[in-house]
This record gives structure tokens, sequence and C-alpha cells, in this order.
């Protein structure tokens, strides 16, 4: 490809540093070793870069400034994993409210938000609910001029490619966060029982029309049917194959990594050492880098 695609894609890189560190002198540390230009916040310290104080938040914003670094994305809690439907929608109106003002701060247009935490199959999911809740948060951010990527994670959307493609409709103006590795640890609702595993490749093409951000994460499923994280490219997840199916029909989004490898938020029991998390991070980050290169060559 020609030599200014190159330079707009590999200074287009973000990735999750709180996977590296807690700490974000840590995480600019190791953005500027990488030679990258963003990172996607989402934790600082011990809390969602929403939930920190005023006080911290402002020394996020001078402390990046400092380094001549850009905020790719909020990774924020709205609507989680973690969120059941029948919560209190206080909780996200709030969390909305405290995202507008420290997005605008920093020059971040893209918050990721999800459909909230899937209710055991079979059981009563809440759907309409659950359009009304996006509906409201993307618009709000919208008259922000901001915008709210949903993202194919452990939440409703994330039960299969058609279940998203139901939130584009239910939705107005809603747009997604690509994830290329949820999907392989996730089996897919929409085919019959026993319920295969979801393909990356074939959710990817599905919903390729709305994706504006791409999350890079790469599994295989073990035995026990947990997933083992890879560095890209080892897995399921088709990263090379969707990357460069998205650069030659002009995407215009970032690729921010995101690699489980060192921290999982949601399983804290493959976690590792501060030291291992840095390293390991920062050798994904190589390695992707190096994939992107190739691509592009």
């Amino acid at each position: 490809m020609e030599s200014n695609l190159k330079n707009k894609y590999l200074n287009r890189l973000s990735g999750f540093t709180d996977e590296a560190s807690p700490y974000l002198e840590a995480q600019i540390k190791l953005t500027q070793e990488l030679g990258w230009q963003y990172i996607s916040a989402r934790t600082v310290g011990d809390a969602n870069i929403h939930e920190i104080s005023d006080e911290a938040f402002e020394k996020v914003v001078s402390t990046l400034e400092e380094a001549n670094l850009k905020v790719a994305e909020f990774g924020s809690l709205i609507g989680n994993w973690a969120k059941h439907i029948k919560s209190d929608f206080d909780i996200t109106k709030k969390e909305i409210e405290r995202c507008i003002p420290r997005m605008k701060r920093l020059g971040v247009s893209y918050v990721r938000v999800m459909s909230y935490a899937q209710e055991p199959w079979g059981e009563d999911q809440y759907e309409k609910e659950r359009f009304k809740r996006l509906n409201y948060i993307v618009q709000r951010f919208k008259d922000e001029d901001l915008t709210a990527l949903h993202e194919n994670c452990m939440n409703w959307g994330g039960f299969s490619a058609e279940h998203t493609l139901r939130l584009l409709d239910e939705v107005a103006d809603l747009q997604l966060v690509f994830d290329t590795g949820n999907p392989i640890f996730q089996r897919d609702r929409s085919k019959e029982p026993p319920y295969p595993w979801q393909s990356t490749l074939e959710f990817y093409h599905q919903v390729k029309h709305a994706i504006a951000h791409v999350h890079v994460k790469d599994a295989v499923i073990s035995a026990d049917d947990t997933p083992n994280y890879t560095f890209a490219g080892e897995g399921h997840g088709h990263i090379k194959t969707i990357i460069a199916d998205l650069m030659a029909n002009g995407y215009e989004g970032l690729f921010a990594i995101e690699p489980h490898m060192g921290k999982v938020f949601h399983d804290a029991s493959q976690n590792q050492d501060d030291n291992f998390a840095y390293n390991i991070y920062k050798e994904y980050a190589q390695r992707f880098e190096k994939m992107v290169a190739e691509i592009l060559s």
C-alpha cells in the first residue's frame, strides 16, 4: 500500500494500557516506548476514568498533556457485563453525565458501552428495556456531539451477530466497536442447540457496515470451555483477515489492543504480577504493530 496509507494506520494504534499497569505513569511510559500516540482509557489506579475523583482526573489530563498523548476512547462501565438490566437506570444516567465533561476535557469522541448483562439463556432477557436504555444512552451522547459505541462483549448484544443486528435496527444512530476475541468464548444463541461457539469472522462480516472502532484480542477455547488468550493472530480471531478487509474498504477508525494476557478485569484468576503484565503487553503491542505493517506492505 502507499506510504501515506501505511503511516495513517501505524499512527492509529492504541491499547488498554491498564492491562500493563494500574498506574498512569507506567501506562504513559509504555506507550512512549512503543512510539504510539494513543491510549484507550479505562482504569486509572483502582477506578474507571469516569469514576475517579475530580482531582485525580485533572492530574490525568495534565499528565497526558505533558506526555503529548491522546485518548482514543473511554472504556466506560455503562451497561456493561456486570450491570443487570433491572438495575436502577439512574446509575447509568449518572455515569453518562460524569463521562460527558471528561470526554470533552480530553477531546475524546468515543465511549464504549454495552447492552447490560446476559440473563441465563432461556429466561426473560427484557429486550424492550434494553432497547429503551440504549436509545437513551446513544442519543444523550449524540446530543453532546459524542459517540457511544456498542461492544460485542458478555452482554445481550454479544449473544450473536443477529442480536447485534437487532440492536442496530432498534437503536437509532448506533455504531459498533467490534472485539475480535469476544465471539471466541461465547455460544451463538442464534443457532440451534447445542449452540456452537461463535465465529469471529462470520460475526464480523454481518456487522462490519456499522463498525467504527476495533478492539484486538485473540484466544482459543480450552478443553474446559474457557478461553486461553494468545498473541494476535495465534488464536481463532481471524485478526489479520479482518484488519486487511477493513483497510481494503477504507476503514477510518483505530485498532486498540486488549491482550488479556497479563490482566483480565472480569477474571482475576488469570492475572499476573505487574512486571509480567507490563512486558507481555509490550510484546503483544510490538507483535501486533508488525502484523499491521506486514498487511500494509
